[in-house]
């Protein structure tokens, strides 16, 4: 990544090389899904930052049949694609322009049941992520959680190591599942330094994933914790009650598998 502002350019990219570039994405979606602290036939509201092409977005409003959702991306053109992904929810599904950068947006928080973000917070600093997380904690409502997905710095050479050698790792393997095999990953893959642990830059901000846990505690989370973590890559976040809702209807880990696949071959 180049430069320290997101740009068309690299919605392009990504967009050509998520398939292979997000480590085990099913299984992700699949997590996060799982997570959301609701059975399957509540009504909630959601709110995504960095909405990308709108398949987790998708799969979210496919699990949960009375769930509404609210879609985020700096990007018009990731926005016309999950406006298209969409579509077939009507009303359910709204999609507008939000800079991560900025403040303005958090009002469009008020009231969420959940806020959700992939491959996002790892834009912002550590003080930026920490204010990040209080401003989600005040918006959500009571029963709300926030599901995190990204990016996780290292705090020792040997696990920068590990994490960057796990990624490519992944990434071929994905690229050669997919048939586009080692030409792929070279040309797009690395050739791009899209591997962050190998490829350093300016743009990308991640930060340790237990300064994250920390900052989620102190922004007034009261559980918190890390349910998933690969090449690099966590998903972690808050939930703003420590009890256990009285669950009726249940998502099973199978059921979301079987929904990502759906979303990601869509």
């Amino acid at each position: 990544m180049t430069g320290n502002r997101w740009t068309e350019d690299n919605s392009k990219t990504y967009r050509l090389l998520a398939q292979i570039a997000v480590p085990q994405r099913t299984e992700q979606i699949a997590t996060l899904l799982t997570l959301l602290p609701f059975d399957q036939d509540q009504a909630f509201r959601v709110v995504e930052l960095a909405s990308g092409e709108g398949r987790l977005a998708a799969a979210i409003l496919q699990s949960f049949p009375q769930s509404t959702l609210l879609a985020l991306d700096i990007s018009e053109d990731m926005r016309t694609q999950t406006a298209q992904r969409l579509s077939a929810f009507g009303e359910r599904a709204t999609v507008a322009p939000f800079d991560m950068q900025s403040d303005d947006w958090h009002p469009l928080m008020q009231g969420a049941d959940c806020v959700i973000s992939s491959l996002c917070i790892h834009h912002l600093t550590g003080n930026g992520k920490a204010a990040l997380f209080k401003a989600v904690n005040q918006q959500l409502s009571e029963r709300g959680a926030f599901l995190i997905a990204d990016l996780v710095l290292p705090q020792r050479q040997e696990a920068n190591e590990l994490f960057a050698a796990t990624w490519d790792r992944a990434a071929l393997q994905q690229s050669i599942d997919i048939g586009a095999g080692q030409e792929f990953f070279d040309t797009q893959f690395v050739a791009t330094g899209w591997n962050y642990y190998k490829f350093p830059d300016d743009f990308d901000k991640p930060s340790s994933l237990i300064d994250q846990l920390l900052w989620l505690r102190e922004a007034g989370f009261a559980s918190v914790d890390c349910f998933w973590m690969q090449a690099g890559h966590a998903i972690f976040g808050g939930y703003k009650s420590a009890q256990n809702p009285a669950y009726t209807k249940r998502i099973t880990f199978d059921e979301a598998l079987h929904t990502a696949q759906i979303a990601l071959t869509d």
